[in-house]
């Protein structure tokens, strides 16, 4: 089975992710809840594209109902405050989530480190008072698989921009790119975010600077790899695992792993497989969610606590 599948919709989408990835919407509080994810602002665009509306990955997330209609009253069973582990899917935002979240539950709720709308994979949510102890599950480590395109670069570093084809005499080898990564991505290293994501320069998050057409003064700030491994390789695309610390941008990894080999770089899929002890064995589609959600469905926050001590 090929990793890319086509999807035609996205500007300059030639692939995204094959089945098989953090950054705050610049409003919230305007995606009513249980938004289906056709049906989500992320995807409909907007004029001054790229359209994707990048989070604070620094911040933990929590929807508001400001400007929101009013629930309905809930009629299930009363939960405890825990954590759910979901599978976000692609172009939906993690505020989405967290909004369809806190409908089923009859809850406020909030998530644990964000996913770009075009990732994939473990979103931890909090309900209820599990929602003051985000910041514990936040300081964990985070485990990636991404598809990497080495063909070209993007203005965003993924799907989601223009392809811009970088034209090369030869591709890497993988025993080059294997060696780059355990050189210039392993351990401690300044890494530059990218134009587009949620960081603020002078009070202005950088995206809308970039959308502007110009290029935030963003400053590289220390990140930490454990682990990255390049696990296929089959130009022009690089799979690679990565084990990180919070603040990690995946997308400046496919950036700066094209320019370190002269080739293109930017992210063809993201995939988040981890978000400390929770894995995505355990996580569940947020559409598939029972409605109101039953207590089975909701990890005891004393039981959450619990998994992250050493």
């Amino acid at each position: 089975m090929p990793l890319l599948q086509p999807l035609g919709h996205l500007s300059g989408t030639q692939y995204c992710i094959g089945m098989t990835a953090t950054d705050k919407p610049e409003n919230s509080s305007s995606i009513p809840e249980g938004t289906p994810r056709d049906e989500d602002p992320v995807i409909a665009g907007r004029k001054d594209s790229p359209g994707v509306r990048y989070e604070d990955q620094d911040t933990p997330g929590r929807a508001r109902s400001g400007g929101q209609k009013r629930r309905k009253p809930h009629t299930g069973p009363v939960l405890p405050p825990g954590l759910i582990v979901i599978d976000k899917p692609i172009g939906m935002t993690s505020m989405t989530v967290v909004a369809i979240v806190r409908r089923k539950a009859g809850l406020k709720a909030g998530h644990a480190g964000t996913l770009d709308p075009l990732a994939t994979g473990v979103l931890v949510v909090g309900v209820g008072a599990a929602t003051k102890s985000l910041e514990r599950f936040m300081k964990t480590r985070k485990a990636y698989r991404t598809e990497i395109d080495l063909s070209a670069f993007t203005a965003t570093d993924d799907r989601e921009g223009e392809l811009e084809f970088v034209e090369i005499e030869s591709p890497p080898s993988a025993e080059e790119i294997s060696r780059i990564l355990s050189e210039r991505f392993t351990g401690v290293f300044p890494q530059l975010p990218p134009n587009f994501s949620a960081k603020k320069v002078e009070g202005r998050r950088a995206y809308a600077t970039a959308r502007r057409g110009e290029i935030p003064k963003l400053d590289p700030r220390p990140v930490e790899v454990h682990r990255i491994t390049l696990v296929e390789y089959q130009w022009p695309i690089a799979v690679v695992e990565v084990e990180c610390e919070k603040g990690f941008y995946v997308r400046s990894l496919a950036r700066d792993l094209g320019r370190a080999l002269g080739t293109g770089g930017h992210c063809a899929s993201i995939r988040r497989t981890a978000v400390g002890p929770f894995t995505i064995d355990e996580a569940t589609d947020p559409d598939q969610l029972e409605d109101p959600l039953p207590i089975s469905a909701v990890l005891p926050l004393s039981d959450a606590l619990e998994r992250l001590e050493p």
